[in-house]
């Protein structure tokens, strides 16, 4: 593989738990050197977050490792002479900084826009909070579930019986990260062409509002108000979760002509000619009708079997997996997409992380060396904690 495309750059990250480390975790798997600043004693709240006692105890909580294998750490405190000296020569030699602290709070230790843009010009600053450095809410504390239920997520996640629902895993801490990794990579090959580096201010509302997308543009668009459907797809049908002999399965027959070999292979070449499902919209409007009599002729075989024989045959189908049975999957294996890496700790473990999806030039990005120990390199960066 060609060098990474961000080998050289040089990021300094104030983050902690999730958006922000998620993002410079993706930077790093890009080849960008990340140094983790921490507080002294204390470090990333993720240090003690996980279903591990003992290794929170050790400040190395399972969503510390996670996501922040690859990078380094060293401890300051930004209110000491000391550590705001140190800080100010990373910054210098940087050309990211990242934060998701309360919009303004960097500001308040001495550290807005002019006083970065000073210390260094070419300095791309990205701050990631809950709404944004600016307007009535941006002083407002947010968290994942927060931004969850203020973003309408909730309410179109369930069935009407159960609505609101929580998205199962940190959905708007994720997309805030990407966003965050996204829009400094753009302003990177910004500064490559002009010179000048840039303040990101990053909302996750808004990229939580942005990622929903049909939810969102049907409403704007058309002025249809989104509805919780359970695992029924609003924009076409069939496409859902349906019975087998075993268990659920998921179908996604969103063309015409997947409908029609579903059909056929299930034994019911009868349903297109049928004016209730006939085509797209007519099928949406029979919806509970067309997936009773789907379901009745997919009882006769298991998940599995219908996988394969429909995914042979173009109808997107595929069984409904456990997070463990996802990650034993073949094709997340062979792609190289888990990576071992040494446990920073004492003994000789190791701990397993994931990478982000993407292969270049035919080798998937890993991180090459454990999360690290708080403080860990200090003495390479000249801190004294």
């Amino acid at each position: 593989m060609r060098q990474l495309p961000l080998e050289g750059v040089k990021v300094v990250d104030l983050t902690n738990v999730l958006a922000g480390p998620y993002c410079s975790y993706q930077l790093m798997l890009f080849g960008a050197q990340v140094v983790k600043v921490e507080i002294p004693g204390n470090g990333d709240l993720a240090r003690r977050l996980g279903p591990d006692p003992e290794l929170n105890q050790e400040q190395m909580g399972a969503s510390f490792l996670a996501q922040n294998a690859g990078k380094k750490s060293v401890e300051l405190d930004l209110k000491s002479p000391e550590g705001r000296a140190a800080f100010e020569s990373m910054v210098a030699g940087a050309d990211v900084l990242l934060e998701n602290f309360r919009a303004g709070v960097l500001a308040r230790l001495g550290y807005d826009w002019d006083r970065l843009r000073a210390l260094n010009p070419g300095l791309i600053y990205c701050a990631i909070s809950g709404f944004g450095q600016s307007g009535p809410m941006s002083g407002a504390p947010a968290y994942d579930q927060i931004i969850q239920g203020l973003s309408g997520m909730m309410s179109v996640t369930g069935t009407p019986e159960t609505v609101p629902l929580r998205v199962g895993f940190p959905i708007c801490d994720t997309i805030g990260g990407l966003m965050a990794a996204l829009a400094v990579s753009a302003a990177l090959a910004g500064r490559h062409r002009s010179g000048h580096g840039c303040f990101l201010d990053l909302s996750m509302l808004e990229a939580s509002i942005s990622a929903m997308g049909w939810t969102v543009s049907n409403y704007l668009v058309s002025g249809v108000e989104p509805e919780p459907m359970g695992d029924q797809n609003a924009t076409a049908a069939p496409s859902g979760t349906f019975e087998t002999a075993d268990g659920p399965l998921n179908i996604a027959a969103n063309q015409q002509a997947q409908f029609e070999t579903l059909c056929r292979l299930i034994g019911r070449p009868d349903l297109p000619a049928d004016p209730r499902f006939a085509d797209r919209e007519s099928r949406k409007q029979h919806r509970q009708t067309l997936n009773h009599e789907l379901n009745q002729a997919l009882r006769g075989k298991t998940a599995r079997e219908w996988e394969g024989i429909l995914a042979r045959e173009g109808v997107p189908a595929a069984r409904i997996l456990t997070v463990p049975q996802a990650l034993a999957l073949d094709q997340v294996r062979r792609r190289g997409f888990l990576t071992d890496v040494p446990f920073a700790g004492a003994g000789e473990r190791h701990v397993t992380v994931t990478g982000n999806g993407v292969v270049i030039d035919g080798v998937p990005l890993r991180p090459h060396g454990p999360p690290p120990l708080l403080g860990q390199h200090n003495e390479e960066f000249g801190v004294t904690s």
